[in-house]
């Protein structure tokens, strides 16, 4: 993953260049853009922050941007910066799942809040996402004992339930049950069941 920073779209040099500037002055790294073709071509899904997106500019607007990174699956949260006519088309993307807007002239402080916001939420729907993956997996290592193992760990039966419900002896259950656990790399069947809540 890239490293989490503001990616600032705006055609007009000197917005981007004051933008950049009161965000490095917040202490936020930040990657500036002339163009939304710009920023799409160096866009991948492990470009991490947020977007602040200017709504009009020459060439690809701000609207067929996000579109685009819509249609590419993009979970960076977009912030659009937008012109007092553009309000209702600013609603409109936020019922699209846009972040938020700021209609020009905004207020500075407000905007870097909202930036922060943005890019801790980004930093938590990622860390989210690579315990998915993570736990994921690690079920994929299981066999499909260990699976049925797991089900009745998951249901509160005891050992000697399970021997009797799946025909083997306890050591091989305790073995099985042993092996689940190193493979989920969990100690008890507590933090086994918190760990799968997310997949269950």
């Amino acid at each position: 993953m890239s490293l989490p920073q503001a990616h600032l779209v705006d055609d007009d040099e000197a917005i981007r260049d004051a933008l950049a500037w009161l965000l490095k002055s917040r202490g936020l790294a930040c990657q500036t853009y002339n163009s939304a073709e710009t920023f799409l071509a160096a866009w991948t899904p492990k470009l991490a922050g947020c977007l602040i997106l200017d709504m009009r500019m020459a060439g690809m607007s701000g609207l067929d941007c996000f579109d685009a990174l819509r249609e590419r699956h993009s979970t960076l949260p977009v912030i659009f910066l937008t012109g007092h006519g553009d309000v209702p088309l600013a609603v409109a993307t936020l019922k699209k799942g846009a972040f938020d807007f700021f209609e020009k002239p905004f207020n500075d402080n407000d905007l870097v809040t909202r930036v922060q916001e943005a890019m801790a939420l980004d930093a938590s729907q990622r860390a989210a996402s690579a315990t998915v993956d993570s736990v994921n997996t690690r079920l994929a290592t299981l066999t499909t004992r260990e699976r049925q193992i797991m089900e009745l760990v998951l249901l509160g039966k005891f050992n000697k339930v399970f021997a009797d419900e799946l025909n083997i002896s306890m050591r091989t259950v305790e073995v099985h049950r042993a092996n689940l656990f190193d493979k989920m790399k969990v100690k008890t069947a507590v933090e086994l069941a918190n760990l799968l809540k997310p997949q269950r």
